[in-house]
């Protein structure tokens, strides 16, 4: 059975070219560390739009918390 891959788009991108020569000796598949950085960089600054999105509801319910307690927590044993 064959899988399909994603689709490709040839795009010009500036490297350091020590880096490149590296990746090129250690026989790095740079187009494929390329979309692993990228892919890592766009979920980190998801999870930064998310946080700052989200940071007033956060802030509110940790001072609920500090105020009230954890629900429950006289059940926990621990």
């Amino acid at each position: 059975m064959l899988t399909k891959s994603p689709k490709r788009k040839s795009v010009n991108l500036s490297i350091d070219v020590d880096i490149l020569a590296e990746a090129k000796a250690l026989n790095v598949n740079v187009s494929r560390a390329a979309d692993a950085g990228i892919a890592e960089a766009i979920s980190k600054r998801k999870a930064e739009l998310w946080l700052q999105e989200n940071r007033e509801a956060i802030e509110e319910n940790n001072r609920y918390f500090e105020e009230h307690g954890l629900p429950f927590s006289e059940y926990r044993g621990f």
